[in-house]
């Protein structure tokens, strides 16, 4: 019984790590991707050039099903929309809008014609990472959010390795320091102090 309920207060701190770690890793990208605005647009732009190479030799070689291919294509050219105006993000533009459904289709689209085929874990798991999930992730992390996540507010640097100060925030960045804002203003009213940096003037 003691080693039942030890083993999920280990899945539970297990999980709680995993999530900093992951919250923590996501935070220093996006704070990466702000000093290297122009490198990080290059980057993503040729991923995506691959990725519908990708599709291309999978649709001749492995002789995966043409809609499908052209369907993800088409999805790719969304994402590509994107970066328009990168790094800023409009919520309400209609490309991002259309990323959004596509990137839910793409994955639905794709996992029922694995689920329909005999394909290795491995194989799965590599196409959705490289092929469905990469730039989405890479989008979601890049893409800034502006001043307090206004759609109005579209004006920003292109300036290589240049910080701007606190005007384009990383949308990745934005999320996690208002959870964890909320975090420290929640323990804060239990009497407890999370913050190091509360009350300092320097």
């Amino acid at each position: 019984m003691i080693l039942s309920l030890l083993s999920y207060v280990g899945i539970v701190l297990g999980f709680l790590f995993l999530t900093l770690s992951i919250a923590s890793g996501l935070y220093y990208v996006s704070e990466l991707v702000e000093e290297h605005t122009v490198s990080t647009k290059k980057f993503l732009t040729m991923s995506i050039y691959v990725i519908v190479g990708i599709y291309v030799l999978l649709l001749v070689f492995d002789s995966f099903p043409w809609k499908l291919v052209s369907f993800s294509i088409f999805t790719q050219w969304v994402y590509y929309q994107n970066l328009k105006r990168f790094p800023m993000i409009e919520f309400t533009s209609l490309s991002f809008l259309a990323s959004c459904v596509l990137v839910v289709m793409n994955h639905f689209l794709w996992f029922k014609h694995f689920s329909q085929n005999q394909t290795t874990f491995a194989e799965v798991a590599s196409f959705f990472g490289v092929c469905v999930w990469f730039i989405p992730f890479a989008l979601f992390v890049s893409l800034s959010a502006g001043d307090n996540v206004l759609p109005s507010t579209t004006h920003y640097k292109k300036n290589d390795d240049v910080h701007s100060s606190g005007r384009n925030q990383g949308l990745a960045k934005v999320i996690i320091g208002t959870v964890r804002d909320w975090i420290y203003k929640v323990s804060r009213s239990m009497g407890y102090e999370l913050d190091p940096n509360h009350g300092r003037i320097i």
